[in-house]
């Protein structure tokens, strides 16, 4: 096929791709919206040894990963229902959080997704918390010269996760573009060996048409 077949083909059917993407689009759009709103709050905790020496950074990028394991589990999410009276369990109150360690800076993000911004933040700083009280009580046993404090970098921040009905309108409407634009090319490979006039005996046969007999 060349470049002619190909604009033919979108003027005769290119209205069926503009309508599956409008009608993609808008349902996306539609039951995005309709989702509830769930916020995702996010708490930066600072590993931060007690003296600038090589020997105790590299002992702080080792222990991080044993402090992600400790708050990382249900025992400790438990804990956060029971300090700010959640009514939920602490498997589902898990399955909402993500803590995710950087060794290359020494911090842990701890990231909740909640209904509620407000409590989204509560329960990210009180994971927090609870890694700050582990640390004091590691620090505890450890010299002073040794120990590795952590403190919250910042205040919990929460901002809007999703429905995003914009972003997912977009994406209905790519979609349905590509739906249409199979579609199209299905009708035409079907339709290819039809004959419906002259045009199409000149270009399947690659002979000039002399003449033809009226209907």
């Amino acid at each position: 096929m060349n470049l002619s077949d190909y604009i033919r083909i979108l003027v005769r059917r290119g209205w069926i791709m503009l309508v599956l993407a409008v009608l993609a689009a808008g349902t996306a759009y539609y039951l995005s919206s309709q989702q509830a709103e769930v916020y995702r709050a996010t708490q930066v905790v600072l590993l931060q040894p007690s003296r600038i020496d090589l020997g105790l950074t590299e002992a702080s990028r080792g222990i991080i990963e044993n402090n992600v394991q400790y708050i990382n589990s249900s025992l400790r999410a438990s804990e956060v229902i029971n300090r700010l009276n959640l009514d939920m369990e602490p498997r589902a109150l898990l399955g909402n959080a993500t803590i995710v360690p950087n060794r290359n800076n020494l911090t842990v993000q701890i990231q909740v997704d909640y209904y509620d911004p407000g409590v989204a933040m509560a329960i990210a700083e009180q994971w927090g918390n609870l890694l700050i009280e582990y640390r004091n009580q590691e620090n505890a046993e450890a010299r002073r010269e040794d120990r590795v404090d952590a403190i919250l970098q910042d205040e919990a921040r929460a901002a809007l996760d999703r429905p995003r009905p914009e972003i997912s309108g977009l994406a209905g409407g790519v979609l349905g573009f590509i739906v249409g634009l199979g579609a199209v090319l299905l009708l035409e490979f079907i339709e290819s060996s039809v004959v419906r006039s002259r045009d199409d005996v000149e270009r399947y046969l690659e002979m000039t048409v002399l003449a033809s007999i009226p209907d």
